[in-house]
């Protein structure tokens, strides 16, 4: 009976150290993709800053930006960084519905954010100021671009993420699953800032 116990005790030690070195890898390479997105990001910035005063004859961004759209922009995604904050801490407390409901209005600001940056990018195009129309716009298209898509990404990510909280709980790898897609959300929030400043900021002066 007691080499039963052991033997049970031994299993179930065995099962959480399997179970903390899995968190641990999925946190590690977690990381190691966000070191790998930020180099991306990083190539970016440097290319736009290298292409900001190319404009062939065409558009500046002092012609196009709207900064107070651009500030409602940066608002909806400001806020749902917030929210997906407030989200991560009623996990603690192991209630799902409070969780639900936190990612439900996370999504919908990321939805608001992409709608207007969409809204933004059709206007352009509509008026002669697509990605082909010179080297300031190639590079602007493509740093917000990649950011917007990012931003959809997470969005999806959230989406998953509430069918696996109806569907299997708040199980231990659900939590690992929404603290990394926090982390992600609020590098894209990071990111975000730095173009707000890079692009439209200094695009404006």
């Amino acid at each position: 009976m007691m080499a039963t116990e052991a033997t049970l005790q031994n299993d179930t030690l065995q099962t959480h150290g399997e179970v903390h070195d899995t968190a641990s890898i999925a946190a590690l390479g977690f990381w190691i993709y966000l070191m790998s997105d930020l180099i991306i990001f990083s190539g970016l910035f440097a290319t736009y800053v290298v292409l900001s005063h190319n404009y062939a004859g065409g558009p500046t961004g002092k012609e196009l930006f709207d900064l107070p759209f651009v500030l409602g922009e940066t608002a909806l995604l400001l806020l749902s960084s917030a929210t997906f904050g407030l989200t991560m801490l009623t996990m603690r407390k192991g209630e799902i519905r409070p969780i639900l409901l936190g990612l439900v209005v996370t999504f919908l600001l990321g939805l608001g954010f992409v709608s207007m940056e969409i809204h933004e990018f059709n206007l352009f195009i509509h008026e002669g100021a697509g990605p082909q129309r010179s080297g300031f716009l190639s590079a602007f298209f493509a740093l917000v671009g990649t950011h917007g898509a990012h931003v959809a990404c997470g969005m999806l990510w959230m989406v998953v993420m509430l069918v696996q909280l109806v569907t299997k709980g708040l199980t231990a790898p659900v939590q690992s699953r929404l603290l990394r897609l926090g982390m992600f959300w609020h590098f894209l929030d990071i990111v975000w800032i730095g173009l707000f400043t890079v692009v439209y900021l200094m695009g404006v002066l």
